[in-house]
């Protein structure tokens, strides 16, 4: 018999001790918010040491299971930095248009034009990638709102960009993972139902929030002219950014795991964009920080013995919603997919739009809070963003009501083999 790869190590109270250096971790990110990286990567070292030590990885013991570990996770790693990083050189350039300059010329000058801006973040969305989308929300927000921008509505922006992109396959990163495992796009569409409901819940109160906080700007200097320079640099990264992303993971997904294509995508573009119009590059390092940071939570999550999920249900998507706001969603996706048994429309928003509640819940929320650095703290956030909790609850309730619980059977392994309670083969 097979041993297995990964011992089990010190259990107390029957909880792998993984899962109590991650929950430090967390808990060490809200009370010192100011140092935030320090604390994720001396957290991040205490579990590679204790794995090393004891346990050992799903891919080995010792050092060399840490060496395959991250021969697995290094792509999604590595593209996640080109994104991060990428796109706060994006999000200066699109600022340095003076498009977000000229938008209060036709947004409404009361609490309805915050609201609409939340409203362009959702459908920017659901096609571009939901960091791109929350920066470009967060760079037109620090100008209209001339950066007095409460936290309520920073988060709001978060989950704007969260909802949109919940019900696309081009839209999330989870949801991509469900197109390229086989999942129909239509079979995820229906997240918009809660998603939907999502935004109006979350957003009216944040645009009542930032109204009160600081009003929109009535107008913009008339004669301040657009840089359409910038702008098609703008659209040129984003092209290449989804085009590649289409490329890799409709057209040829044998090779989306082994090279981090649409990082790099981007900062080819941002190359050769530079002679055209240089780069901010004084942003970056900040965004550094920030990016070390989520990438050093997203390292520890990924090592934490997750090997099954509860039994698919509707209150099993829901947890996991709450779970993805200081879990990376990207392995419970995972782990979903393996399992199968899920409505995947429902899942898809539980772990894209769950990770909105806290601000390292979400790469969108990391992203934007380089944009505004106040906003890393877990009890402000939870204080100004009371709104997003309670939307996450009202949409989840609302695509219940109207879709209810339609799951699919496992599309993985023996199609012979019993299906899950409840399931919809179709």
């Amino acid at each position: 018999m097979t041993e297995p790869l990964a011992a089990a190590g010190f259990q107390p109270f029957g909880i792998p001790f993984e899962f109590v250096l991650f929950a430090a971790t967390l808990l060490g990110i809200a009370l010192f918010h100011h140092r935030t990286l320090a604390v994720a990567v001396c957290g991040l070292a205490a579990i590679v040491l204790y794995k090393v030590a004891i346990t050992g990885f799903r891919e080995g013991a010792g050092l060399a299971g840490l060496a395959g570990h991250l021969d697995a996770e290094w792509v999604v790693l590595a593209n996640l930095f080109g994104l991060l990083m990428g796109f706060a050189l994006l999000s200066q350039h699109f600022e340095q248009s003076h498009v977000p300059a000229k938008l209060p010329d036709y947004l409404p000058d009361d609490w309805r034009g915050a609201f609409l801006l939340l409203v362009m973040v959702f459908v920017l969305s659901s096609f571009l990638d939901n960091i791109a989308a929350a920066l470009i929300g967060g760079t037109v927000a620090a100008t209209v709102f001339r950066h007095k921008v409460h936290i309520g509505y920073i988060a709001a922006l978060v989950a704007a960009s969260n909802a949109g992109g919940s019900g696309s396959v081009v839209g999330d990163t989870t949801t991509t993972m469900m197109w390229i495992d086989g999942i129909s796009p239509l079979d995820v569409l229906h997240a918009y139902v809660a998603a939907g409901v999502a935004l109006v819940v979350c957003g009216i109160p944040a645009a009542l929030q930032q109204h009160a906080y600081s009003p929109i700007v009535q107008q913009s200097s008339q004669r301040m002219q657009v840089d359409w320079g910038r702008v098609g640099i703008v659209a040129t990264i984003l092209l290449a950014a989804i085009t590649v992303n289409v490329l890799t993971n409709v057209e040829y997904p044998e090779y989306a795991d082994r090279f981090p294509f649409l990082g790099a995508a981007v900062w080819v573009a941002i190359v050769i964009t530079a002679a055209w119009r240089r780069p901010d590059w004084s942003v970056l390092p900040a965004t550094l920080k920030g990016s070390i940071f989520l990438l050093s939570l997203v390292l520890s999550a990924s090592m934490m013995p997750v090997e099954r999920l509860p039994m698919a249900s509707w209150p099993t998507a829901f947890g996991l919603g709450l779970v993805s706001a200081v879990f990376d969603n990207i392995p419970l996706t995972k782990l979903a997919l393996e399992q199968g048994g899920y409505d995947w429309g429902v899942l898809a928003y539980a772990v894209g739009f769950g990770g909105s509640m806290i601000w390292f819940g979400s790469s969108a929320g990391v992203a934007i809070t380089n944009l505004f650095p106040d906003a890393r703290s877990v009890g402000a956030w939870l204080r100004g963003g009371w709104h997003v909790a309670l939307a996450y609850v009202a949409g989840f309730a609302a695509v219940m009501l109207v879709m209810g619980w339609h799951p699919h059977a496992p599309h993985k392994g023996d199609v012979t083999a019993p299906a899950v309670a409840g399931v919809d083969r179709r």
